[in-house]
């Protein structure tokens, strides 16, 4: 290897330069052909624009429904009940310690992974397995 063989480990691309004349390949109409809505400053279609023609975010068909008064439940599974300090748990301590991150409507317990701890478990719903798993340790559960 020579000095002279040093080569950049990022090819350089030079600045598009437009306006600059016949021979820079971008002179006179600087790369934007000849007139139109596209070649003139601040011209162009918004974003799904078809021409004129109906879109087709229109034309297809809308589907289903939004339940706005449908109830969201953060689910916490036995795994990150492991991780509580408190013997009684509720969605207050669980946020407090960082498990969860919000409570939305309030949580729903699900029996994914396995609980190693006797634990005292309010939330506002349950799994039946993760009912099931809680109270074998000699746990309770209450649905508030």
């Amino acid at each position: 290897m020579n000095l002279g063989e040093l080569k950049p480990a990022v090819k350089k691309v030079n600045r598009k330069r437009v306006g600059r004349g016949i021979g820079s390949g971008l002179g006179k109409t600087s790369g934007k052909g000849h007139k139109g809505q596209k070649a003139r400053s601040g011209g162009g279609v918004r974003r799904g624009f078809e021409g004129g023609q109906t879109p087709l975010y229109r034309r297809l068909p809308k589907r289903g429904f939004t339940n706005i008064h449908a109830k969201v439940y953060t689910e916490v599974t036995l795994t990150m009940l492991n991780k509580s300090e408190a013997t009684d748990v509720t969605a207050e301590t669980l946020l407090k310690e960082g498990i969860i991150s919000k409570i939305n409507d309030g949580i729903v317990v699900l029996a994914t992974g396995n609980l190693e701890k006797k634990l005292n478990v309010k939330a506002n719903r349950f799994t039946k397995n993760a009912k099931d798993k809680i109270e074998s340790l000699g746990g309770k559960t209450e649905v508030i």
